[in-house]
């Protein structure tokens, strides 16, 4: 697959500098001037391009920081291993849909793990069997990462991201949570990064295990869970609201679709959508193991919570946030949603997909209403 930006090299420059200008998706917490040089430099966005003018800035970072570890400053090294991933993952962005990029996301998930080790909080990844199915991973991985000081069996905040955000990206984001006392459990969902399945009708089975494992966490309280999907990927906790709401205390939909966005008629209106750089369907087929707009609009109605009857269930306590605007996922399928199954809180915020403003604030917030 070489599909690439359907801007020219300077329009695709100066949608770089707006969202590094305001922090946006992908540029979560990257250094600022590294990564405006590398804008500055950029040679183009076909995917071997790319791939690798990322990829050089993760590679002097990481020699930085093999130079702090040698030296015995952990601090030093850790930044640098910080800022060596998140190279490697604009590497990769959106997906590796190219061997260049996926030569970026392996080294992307290596320089995580090398954050791993040095972190000041304890991350601990995990790996459990998973039930597969003919042509399906037999793994499910995830990581956890504990608060700081000594917090007594906390809470557990699920997160996974959509489409190009995945286990590694949700970390970051959190930091805030973890600040309040809770655990992360961090995870990707079906069809991207390490996740055993691909997107299907029950693919919210990869989370089966998880629940299990959590349960024989005697540090960890699986009493107290809650499921918090960002972009495409509050679909899925949409969905385990309903159907694992016996194990969750509370889930957040954060910008995912529920029925409307599944529909061809959105797909069409949504395919070229100017919130998003480069590959926006064929990252979106990849979840299916497609590659084209024809092959994520054959499938993706399958997922409609509405047609599958998931909607009408009755679900845990669930948030659902996006942004008035949203282009990519249909905004309007968060009304839809108020007005089936169980009582819901939602809130729209401004601007495009998954909205500005205090979005964050507002979620962990309501978390921590639910879960302490």
């Amino acid at each position: 697959m070489s599909a690439t930006s359907t801007r020219t090299l300077p329009e695709s420059q100066q949608w770089l500098r707006e969202h590094l200008a305001l922090r946006k998706n992908p540029f979560n917490a990257i250094d600022h001037d590294a990564a405006a040089r590398h804008i500055e430099t950029l040679p183009g966005t076909d995917p071997e391009s790319w791939a690798e003018h990322w990829l050089s800035g993760a590679e002097e970072f990481a020699s930085r920081a093999g130079q702090a570890e040698a030296s015995g400053d952990r601090e030093q090294a850790l930044e640098n291993w910080w800022q060596a991933y998140q190279f490697a993952f604009l590497g990769r962005y959106p997906a590796p849909l190219h061997p260049a990029k996926l030569h970026a996301y392996d080294r992307a998930v290596e320089y995580f793990g090398r954050v791993s080790v040095l972190e000041r909080t304890p991350v601990r990844h995990v790996e459990l069997p998973f039930d597969a199915r003919a042509g399906e991973g037999d793994v499910v991985r995830f990581f956890v990462a504990r608060p700081a000081g000594a917090v007594v069996r906390p809470p557990v905040v699920m997160m996974w991201g959509g489409i190009d955000v995945w286990k590694e990206e949700t970390y970051a984001r959190g930091r805030m949570l973890r600040e309040r006392g809770f655990a992360t459990l961090h995870i990707d969902k079906p069809g991207v990064g390490q996740s055993p399945v691909q997107a299907s009708r029950d693919a919210e089975r990869q989370w089966d295990p998880v629940f299990a494992w959590l349960r024989e966490q005697p540090d960890l309280c699986s009493e107290r869970v809650a499921a918090l999907g960002f972009s495409f990927g509050g679909y899925w906790a949409m969905k385990l609201a309903h159907t694992h709401r016996d194990q969750l205390t509370a889930a957040v939909n954060w910008g995912g679709g529920i029925h409307l966005t599944f529909q061809a008629e959105w797909q069409e209106r949504s395919r070229n959508a100017s919130s998003y750089l480069m590959d926006l369907m064929p990252a979106r087929a990849r979840i299916f193991g497609g590659n084209s707009f024809e092959d994520y609009v054959a499938r993706c109605p399958e997922l409609s919570l509405l047609d599958q009857g998931v909607l009408d269930q009755p679900s845990c306590p669930l948030l659902l946030v996006n942004g008035k605007d949203d282009q990519q996922n249909a905004s309007a399928d968060l009304y839809l949603a108020l007005e089936h199954g169980s009582p819901k809180t939602a809130r729209m915020f401004p601007g495009g997909h998954m909205g500005h403003g205090p979005v964050l604030e507002t979620v962990v917030d309501w978390l921590t209403e639910r879960l302490d």
